[in-house]
């Protein structure tokens, strides 16, 4: 993306600034699978906690970021979690994007944008009112 698209689109990706402030005072320490890179800060005032950040591969989306680099981000962790992890078993599955407000996103039997009918209530159902 040009320079002039940063600017106006800053909403979709890192702006301007993030992306000065990485290559400035930032130090990168990690990547994951998804081809985010995280970033700290090269020095921390004394009696702060370490600035820690994440540039998106790709559109601004928080689910991209896996469970053991979310924890690093908020600080559960000192190192890196790519020194932590233990091998990926053999039932974990891939990263799958959130589908919601997309085509892809899980819509039940009987959603309007199925077209769908609901079942008709059993006659179990009661409703209240204040007065009982």
């Amino acid at each position: 993306m040009s320079v002039l698209g940063k600017i106006f689109t800053w909403w979709d990706g890192a702006t301007i600034g993030t992306l000065l402030n990485s290559w400035r005072t930032g130090e990168q320490v990690g990547t994951d699978a998804q081809g985010n890179r995280y970033f700290r800060a090269r020095k921390t005032p004394a009696g702060t906690n370490e600035r820690r950040w994440v540039l998106y591969a790709g559109a601004n989306d928080a689910s991209r970021v896996p469970p053991e680099w979310h924890g690093w981000l908020h600080g559960h962790f000192v190192d890196v979690p790519e020194s932590l992890l233990p091998p990926a078993k053999i039932w974990e599955v891939e990263y799958t994007p959130n589908a919601t407000g997309t085509l892809g996103a899980y819509r039940p039997q009987g959603a309007l944008e199925r077209g769908g009918r609901r079942a008709g209530a059993s006659g179990d159902y009661e409703s209240w009112t204040p007065d009982s």
